[in-house]
């Protein structure tokens, strides 16, 4: 068999330690065993580092494969983005060849464009459908002064219709000329080939890439010219040479799009709350106002105690589970009774308020569904694409029906409490769904609303797609600990703990989002099986998500489960302060430093003339003027407990809340926190200095303090933090082809950044929240390209409300903002959001995304609400209601030309790319 020989070639930096080596799906290139695959060596270019190594192989050969760099035991450190490289040896080699790969790394912003959301949506894969395929063909005979190259780019944004040239300084490509030039051929996922045979005598070549449009524009590439040389030294000179160069260099492409709640969008169908349908006509807004992106908070079921505390989106009763919230039960038949349209149009006016009801809208939509599934439930049950539909999602859909029974039979979500089905099995749960149980039907029922739920998502899905749109998901933190997901697999989680945040710019006192941390040792045992399935559901809707606190992924702000509050927490991972550590810097008092430090004159403080009672309930003196919490109430919970149920709780009526305030003031008046399963260990409390039991310790123990909290909050986790990441977020990123944007606002460690940029993780900026230290205002005009810019989000305050909330602010930012001398205006005026809206379409960031409320502040008319009740989350009340709706239709907004031409009008000029016209093809 004709043997050749393969060289490659890859311009890459590496740190000491560090060597690349190439895995691929030959046996050759080990088969994808990165252990067993070709190992380079680095040889010095010039001023580039080139990696090289060769392999001899078939002439006829083809293959996948990508590069990794790894250290000095073959372990991976860091591995190509996007799809795996495939090689196919050209033809016409003969036996003896050389064939020299010349390649590049593969980062992952260049993968970004490979995405579902451009490949599948902006660039539409049907453009890409409509070119001919045509693999490059060689038809010179050689000679022994021929060098074959083969020019390779891709194009994965290449317009409809256009095609693509090599342009350069020999005749063979043109000679600068692009209608002169070599055309490439068109072999499929964006890739363009061409051969050209050049004489070793015409080397180095100059050149570069030319988009030429249909209508025969011509448009260069940008950057410096490419050129490509021979080593004529050699003794066995290369006869072939695939140039692998990459991405065509374009502009940097940037978009627009909208947010809003799905549960806060209004039209003239909908039942008191957005809809899966209404989708639609939003699409067609956002391609109107020239958007290409719609935005909505989580879409999951969250219905763990069938109250209003589950409008809360980011508590999910099941991950996999869409919310029957967003049901529209007229389009669940063509044959509803009579008797239940007139019940729909009843329901439609009852709850046509100015904020959802969430409980009423709720059980309006089941009780209707009810009726109209015990019409149909055998017709749809028995239909095919039902069928198909439970064979594909039974693996959740079981376990989720079986759940919502469990739920309202025991009447509560905590599976605790539900006896010998607290522990859940495969056994169990195929008693619980059998046919021929006297409960099948409510089983069924769960089946049937979310088939129509995943019936309606998709339709919407599949219009915004055909309309060049992006549908943008949110993917929470947590799960609620009474969920299907803690039911299922208890053991993917740290139920004796809860998530949150510490103090910043949303809460002041830190968050307490109550969901149980991950335990990653266990998720990492099946390959991250359940967050793999998690993001493939996901995937069915969505071409891009929003990672909600990808810090998260990190390190967690973990707490223990009795706390109610976000502000006595550790990170997790993180390395702690040790025994040994503190005792030699001559810290050695740990029971005072970790218990509540409490002293009489702060009770008389906090508690003036109730001191006496507070301490007699809640309190034991242990010593004169010292003080401890009672066993019953020494933590967080024991305490909210305490107040409420407490025989003498006639003695503090109507002070509830400032006593409670008072006694956690006292739980949390402590510096070190100490690790709950290993005593030895300890965590410094958040803003310690904040505390008097700080203030009275001496000099020498608070000079101690300050610096081991400065180590352990910022400097000391770094490296074990950007480890946890790599090994987590990769494997979100690798199993969908979403496009991914990550939540980075609040505490960031120095870390976070590089590593998502290293993974094309697109970040979130708000003007109010700057990530530079020292600036009230962020400037967007600095921001990087890898952003999403937004004036405001779901979790702080409107532009309006923001703008009209406090003077001072507002002062200021007209003045170093604005520019302005003058007063600023008290109004929210439409010109004032024009200049802040106009900032940030302008600003270099890939994306800018706006929420609706902010973009209907450009006219005056939609303005006559209060802004405060235009706010969506208050991240600082745990038991927020989010009802928000908009006090307008969709159906309105689509009539108002005037607001979408303005809105298009700041899209078009500041060169941001925008939908054609509307289709109306589902």
């Amino acid at each position: 068999m004709a043997k050749v020989t393969l060289i490659f070639k890859l311009p890459y930096y590496t740190e000491w330690g560090q060597s690349l080596i190439i895995a691929g799906s030959a046996p050759a290139l080990g088969s994808w065993n990165v252990k067993q695959g070709l190992a380079l060596s680095p040889v010095h270019e010039g001023n580039a580092l080139v990696w090289c190594g060769q392999v001899s192989v078939p002439a006829v050969f083809t293959c996948e494969y990508s590069y990794h760099v790894v250290d000095d035991h073959k372990n991976v450190l860091r591995r190509e983005a996007g799809e795996k490289k495939k090689l196919v040896v050209p033809e016409g080699v003969k036996d003896g060849d050389v064939v020299e790969v010349r390649d590049w790394w593969q980062d992952a912003s260049e993968a970004l464009f490979l995405r579902s959301a451009f490949k599948n949506v902006i660039f539409s894969a049907t453009d890409n459908a409509k070119r001919q395929l045509q693999s490059p063909s060689l038809s010179k005979t050689l000679d022994p002064e021929d060098i074959v190259v083969q020019f390779i780019i891709s194009c994965p944004r290449l317009a409809a219709g256009s095609t693509v040239v090599v342009t350069g300084s020999n005749l063979a490509v043109g000679n600068w000329k692009a209608q002169n030039g070599l055309k490439l051929n068109y072999v499929g996922d964006s890739i363009w080939k061409a051969y050209c045979v050049l004489r070793k005598s015409e080397f180095p070549v100059k050149y570069k890439y030319c988009q030429v449009s249909e209508a025969g524009v011509s448009s260069l590439e940008f950057g410096p010219n490419r050129e490509v040389d021979v080593d004529l030294s050699s003794p066995k000179p290369s006869r072939h040479i695939l140039l692998s160069d990459g991405s065509l260099r374009e502009a940097p492409w940037r978009g627009a799009g909208v947010a809003v709640p799905m549960f806060s969008i209004r039209s003239n169908e909908d039942l008191g709350v957005g809809e899966f349908p209404d989708l639609k006509l939003l699409v067609d807004w956002a391609v109107n106002s020239g958007f290409h992106l719609v935005q909505l908070l989580p879409i999951n079921d969250t219905s763990v105690n069938k109250m209003w505390w589950d409008s809360y989106p980011y508590s999910s009763l099941s991950v996999f589970a869409l919310h029957p919230l967003y049901l529209r039960v007229q389009a669940l038949s063509d044959a509803i009774p009579a008797d239940v349209k007139e019940e729909i149009t009843k329901a439609k006016k009852e709850l046509d308020k100015k904020d959802v009801d969430y409980e009423a809208a709720l059980s309006t939509k089941l009780r209707i569904a009810q009726k109209i599934f015990n019409l149909e439930k055998d017709k749809v049950l028995n239909s095919a694409p039902f069928k198909q539909f439970l064979s594909e999602n039974e693996e959740w859909l079981k376990p989720y029906a079986a759940f919502c029974f469990l739920r309202d039979f025991f009447e509560t979500s905590d599976h605790s409490q539900w006896g010998r089905f607290s522990q859940f099995s495969k056994e169990k749960l195929d008693k619980l769904v059998v046919a021929d149980a006297l409960h099948h039907d409510i089983i069924r029922f769960h089946y049937y609303v979310q088939y129509h739920l995943f019936t309606q998502l998709s339709d919407a899905a599949t219009y915004a797609r055909k309309n060049k749109v992006i549908l943008k998901g949110d993917l929470p933190i947590g799960v609620d600990r009474n969920s299907v997901d803690t039911w299922v697999n208890p053991t993917l989680f740290r139920m004796n703990t809860a998530t949150g945040a510490p103090p910043d710019y949303f809460a002041k006192s830190g968050q307490n989002w109550g969901f149980p941390t991950y335990n990653w040792e266990e998720m990492s045992k099946d390959n991250y099986g359940w967050w793999r399935a998690r993001l493939t559901q996901l995937s069915k809707f969505f071409t891009a998500y929003r990672i909600d606190h990808i810090l998260g992924f990190f390190r967690i702000w973990e707490l223990p489960d009795h706390a109610a509050t976000g502000l006595c927490g550790k990170f997790r991972p993180s390395i702690p302060l040790s025994q040994e550590e503190l005792l030699g810097d001559g810290i050695w008092d740990f029971d005072r430093m970790s218990r509540p430090y409490i002293r009489q004159d702060m009770l008389e403080e906090k508690f003036g003339s109730l001191w006496t009672i507070v301490a007699a309930n809640f309190l034991h003196e242990y010593q004169k003027h010292c003080y401890e919490f009672k066993e019953e109430c020494n933590t967080e919970k024991k305490i909210i407990t305490k107040i409420k149920t407490s025989p003498e709780k006639s003695l503090w009526l109507e002070k509830e809340d400032s006593i409670q305030r008072g006694l956690f003031d006292l739980l949390q008046n402590i510096v070190l926190i100490r690790d709950p399963e290993d005593s030895t260990k300890y965590y410094p409390r958040f803003n310690l200095e904040d505390t008097s039991s700080f203030r009275d310790l001496d000099e020498h123990s608070k000079n101690v303090l300050r610096r081991l909290y400065h180590d352990y909050y910022f400097v000391r986790q770094e490296n074990l933090w950007r480890q946890n990441a790599l090994k987590t977020l990769p494997v979100l990123l690798d199993c969908s082809d979403m496009l991914a944007c990550g939540e980075d606002l609040g505490l960031i460690p120095a870390c976070v950044h590089p590593v998502m940029l290293e993974l094309a993780l697109i970040g979130l900026r708000i003007q109010r929240m700057p990530s530079e230290p020292g600036l009230e205002f962020d400037i967007p005009s600095k921001y990087s390209y890898m952003t999403v810019c937004a004036p405001s989000c779901h979790d702080c305050s409107t532009l309006r409300a923001w703008w009209e909330g406090d003077e001072g602010t507002r002062s200021r930012f007209y003045k170093t903002v604005i520019g302005s001398d003058k007063e600023a205006p008290s109004r929210c005026t439409p010109e004032v959001v024009n200049f802040i809206l106009q900032q940030h379409f302008d600003a270099p960031s890939m994306w800018a995304i706006f929420p609706l409320q902010d973009l209907l502040a450009l006219k005056d008319k939609y303005t006559a609400r209060p802004a405060a009740e235009e706010t969506i989350n208050d991240p600082t009340n745990p038991r927020h209601y989010w009802r928000f709706r908009l006090h307008v239709s969709l159906e309105s907004i689509l009539e108002d030309k005037d607001i979408q031409a303005s809105i298009k009008n700041l899209v078009t000029s500041s060169g941001r790319s925008f939908p054609g016209k509307k289709t109306d093809k589902a």
